[in-house]
C-alpha cells in the first residue's frame, strides 16, 4: 500500500526553492509514502494523524488521511 504525497501551498513554495527538490520528493515517496506512521515520525500534540518527521535533511509536518491514502505536507523546513 502506498500513499499519495500532496503539498499544501506553503510547503509547495518551500519545495520549489529547494536545490534538491527532486531527491526530496523521491525520498518522501520511498519513506512516508510507504509508511506514514513510521520512519521515526512522531505524533504532534498527541494527534495520531498529525505527524512530524525528518526526511532527506528537512523537517516535515504532515497529516495522514488513511481513508483515502494521502499524506498532506503542510510545513517543510529544510535544515541548513
Amino acid at each position: 500500500m502506498s500513499f499519495r504525497i500532496s503539498y499544501a501551498p506553503p510547503a509547495d513554495d518551500t519545495l520549489a526553492k529547494m536545490r534538491d527538490g527532486d531527491t526530496f520528493r523521491d525520498e518522501m515517496a520511498r519513506t512516508l509514502g510507504r509508511a506514514p506512521y513510521g520512519h521515526g515520525s512522531t505524533a504532534v500534540k498527541e494527534e495520531h494523524d498529525r505527524r512530524e518527521a525528518t526526511v532527506a535533511g528537512a523537517i516535515v509536518l504532515y497529516y495522514v488521511s488513511g481513508s483515502v491514502l494521502i499524506v498532506t505536507v503542510v510545513r517543510l523546513v529544510p535544515l541548513p
